[in-house]
């Protein structure tokens, strides 16, 4: 079994070495793909000097976009998806999200973040759906146009997994939190681009009806 990384990122500088090490320290994982979503940092320069193969877009396509572009340049069997801004991630995180996939157990693991931070345990408490931290065999993103999603495509991924009753499992993901937009970007600049991918998200299921 072949075991591919989705890294999406746009302007991680700061944030994507720590992901990219992580995911290499891993054994399980074959290949470490970093999409530069169109970042104007230097997060391509980063990745690459962290040994991940780094496919850089000219124009911001949105997180889906980014994700559905890794995946055509992917050579595994299962794919793992990570967001770029986590804080924490350990190789024992990847180990634990893969094992439900890589054992047959499950089709899609979701992974969530525990005894990390209030804020963000909380958040993906209430909306488990909207994780960025996955595993997945490949055929699941057969027929998906995720490109299309934008900041969507977890929730395309998960109502997928729900309509076609695919096998999903969530896995608890200790001490792991991320940085949040607002801190970031500042909280107004942060709140107005939280406010947009909610909209993204919701736009993303109604179209995909």
């Amino acid at each position: 079994m072949k075991v591919s990384a989705i890294v999406p990122a746009l302007n991680e500088e700061p944030r994507v070495a720590s992901v990219i090490g992580a995911l290499k320290a891993c054994g399980a994982i074959e290949q470490v793909i970093v999409v530069d979503d169109g970042s104007t940092d230097r997060t391509s320069d980063v990745a690459a000097a962290c040994g991940a193969q780094v496919i850089r877009l000219d124009e911001n396509v949105g997180k889906g976009g980014a994700v559905a572009r890794g995946v055509r340049e992917a050579v595994g069997d299962v794919i793992v998806m990570t967001d770029a801004d986590l804080v924490g991630l350990t190789p024992q995180h990847i180990y634990a999200l893969l094992e439900p996939v890589a054992s047959g157990r499950a089709d899609m693991s979701i992974g969530l973040f525990d005894d990390g931070r209030p804020s963000t345990d909380l958040a993906q408490a209430i909306t488990p759906w909207l994780s960025g931290q996955r595993a997945m065999r490949r055929e699941v993103f057969d027929g998906t146009d995720i490109d299309m999603t934008r900041f969507g495509v977890e929730a395309v991924l998960t109502r997928k997994a729900r309509e076609e009753h695919l096998r999903v499992e969530e896995v608890k993901l200790p001490h792991l939190t991320h940085v949040t937009k607002e801190e970031k970007m500042g909280s107004m600049k942060g709140v107005t681009s939280r406010v947009k991918m909610y909209w993204e998200v919701v736009k993303s299921l109604v179209q995909w009806e």
